[in-house]
């Protein structure tokens, strides 16, 4: 089986909206209608175009951190591992491995008919430099820290590289699903620090995957055509289109026209507008849940939210149940914390904070805040309580829970003002900035339970993800030692206590686990769902010559 990479194997990621399907769950598969069946061969050919509903940011992944870039440059680039459909990991540029026992010594041997797309070998040197670029002090990127464990990486042979590592590290073998970089291109932009500025990144990728960029309109759409060359065989659909339509409820009358091939839907369209005849017959309907979660967020160097008691008062006003039924229609469960339930690092006994407004105004009084001039608004100081609240654009689900929260709040006494942002302006002016009160946004979680990045109070610069500044020694010590140790029972432990502080701090409000609820043509073959949802074969989907919709080239 062709292995293509899951979106979530490197790290976290900041999602604008729902995904198509790169990562699944460990213990549920993805379900929905079988994979068409035909008596036409596989055949080469045809166009699929997938909506996106935010804009990509660059197209070198390594210093990215949004699912829409993930989801194009992943075609582009690959990485030594990946994981097959069952989640094992795999080899992809590397054809085996060797670990040793003491979980210090890690080596590659990579495939030898691999090349660039521009008809460079690939070779050992360009593992190398690709853990250089990881730890170069001038590449701004949010995932270092896996690369950091490493004491050395050498080339020992064109097709051997040797990894050893510091200390015995959890995430050694899945780190390795980096996206590898080419040296002949790249370095002069790693050594200036200019990597963000490289051609690579905006005009002229150069990667070793599936596909190669042919065309990119910002705002529009991306482009990209098959790479005959391919390691692993030329995939069966000739060109891949990205349009970016920044609204779900767009997307989905593109879908009802056919202008489109895939998309993932809310829950109201996935449950009540996809099941006239029409529709269920032009597209097949998949469901499986995603390593996704929704949360309410707060800048924490904001005096109002420093304080955990206003932070837990709005986790008691928010009626966790009410607001899933009414967005997610059943499509989901909620969060006490950033793990699944269901995976092994998840903790369910917890804090919990059930809906009790009591409860909420006696927090918010104990810190301070109290209608001292009967206006309706708790204030203190003098200073009523508002702020504002951001979330992205064309994203109905998120805009729905803005306004039920908004509601919630403004029975307690706090005033909300919702703003909805254009996805990539609210990443590089606001988040990256962080330039913002509180957010409705959701992260995409991989499938180790390793969070440095996110929780460690070292990754709050304006490259890192911790972007609402939250510090905890307690937090920074678990996550140290999670990522550290190769016995998972050690592991659990560090984890489930993460998962207490966590519930106790509310740095965040943790709301809900979305299910992934995409749809994909019916002409489209070989989509076969799994526990990592439906993307990971995506070279070996295929339309029958008769079916075929466009030319390619």
């Amino acid at each position: 089986m062709k292995p293509t990479r899951p979106v979530a194997i490197i790290a976290l990621v900041l999602l604008a909206g729902a995904l198509l399907g790169g990562c699944g769950s460990r213990v549920d598969s993805a379900v929905g209608d079988p994979a068409p069946r035909s008596s036409a061969p596989a055949a080469y050919g045809d166009t699929f175009i997938e909506a996106l509903l935010g804009n990509i940011s660059g197209l070198i992944p390594n210093v990215l951190t949004d699912a829409s870039s993930f989801d194009v440059a992943g075609m582009i680039y690959s990485g030594l591992v990946t994981r097959d459909r069952e989640l094992n990991i795999i080899g992809e540029l590397a054809e085996s491995w060797e670990f040793s026992k003491d979980c210090l010594d890690l080596t590659f041997r990579l495939r030898q008919n691999v090349r660039w797309h521009d008809g460079h070998p690939l070779t050992a040197d360009d593992v190398v430099f690709t853990y250089e670029t990881m730890i170069h002090p001038k590449t701004p990127t949010a995932y270092r820290e896996d690369f950091y464990a490493v004491e050395r990486a050498e080339a020992v042979d064109p097709h051997t590289v040797h990894i050893r590592y510091k200390k015995p590290y959890a995430k050694a073998l899945q780190s390795w699903g980096i996206w590898i970089l080419p040296r002949h291109l790249l370095e002069p932009y790693v050594r200036e620090g200019r990597l963000r500025e490289a051609p690579q990144n905006r005009r002229e990728p150069v990667g070793t995957g599936p596909y190669r960029l042919r065309e990119w309109k910002p705002g529009e759409k991306v482009v990209l055509t098959a790479n005959p060359d391919y390691f692993l065989g030329r995939p069966y659909i000739s060109r891949l289109v990205y349009r970016i339509i920044p609204s779900q409820a767009t997307i989905f009358l593109e879908l009802k026209a056919k202008g489109i091939d895939a998309a993932g839907l809310t829950a109201l369209q996935y449950r009540r507008q996809t099941e006239y005849p029409a529709f269920r017959k032009a597209y097949n309907k998949f469901r499986y849940p995603a390593n996704v979660y929704t949360y309410f967020g707060f800048n924490l160097r904001d005096p109002r939210f420093a304080d955990k008691r206003v932070r837990q008062a709005f986790a008691h006003a928010i009626n966790k149940q009410e607001l899933m039924d009414g967005v997610l229609l059943g499509f989901g469960r909620e969060a006490t914390g950033p793990y699944k339930p269901g995976t092994w690092a998840y903790n369910g006994d917890v804090k919990r904070y059930p809906y009790d407004m009591a409860r909420a105004r006696a927090l918010l009084a104990e810190a301070g805040w109290k209608d001292t001039d009967g206006d309706g608004l708790l204030d203190k100081d003098g200073r009523p309580f508002r702020f504002e609240l951001l979330t992205n654009q064309g994203n109905e689900e998120r805009k729905k829970v803005a306004e039920i929260i908004q509601a919630s709040l403004k029975e307690l006494g706090v005033e909300v003002e919702i703003r909805i942002l254009e996805w990539a302006a609210f990443l590089k002016e606001y988040i990256k900035k962080r330039r913002f009160e509180a957010i409705i946004l959701g992260w995409g979680i991989g499938l180790d339970p390793d969070q440095y990045e996110v929780w460690h109070s070292s990754k709050t610069g304006p490259d890192e993800l911790n972007h609402i500044s939250y510090a905890n020694p307690e937090v920074d010590q678990l996550l140290e030692k999670g990522r550290t140790s190769c016995v998972q029972e050690e592991r659990v432990r560090y984890y489930h206590r993460l998962q207490e502080i966590l519930a106790e701090d509310q740095p965040i409000v943790f709301l809900y686990f979305r299910d992934a609820l995409p749809v994909v043509s019916s002409r489209v073959h070989g989509v076969v769902p799994s526990p990592n949802g439906i993307r990971y074969n995506f070279p070996e989907w295929y339309v029958p010559k008769h079916l075929h919709r466009y030319t390619s080239g």
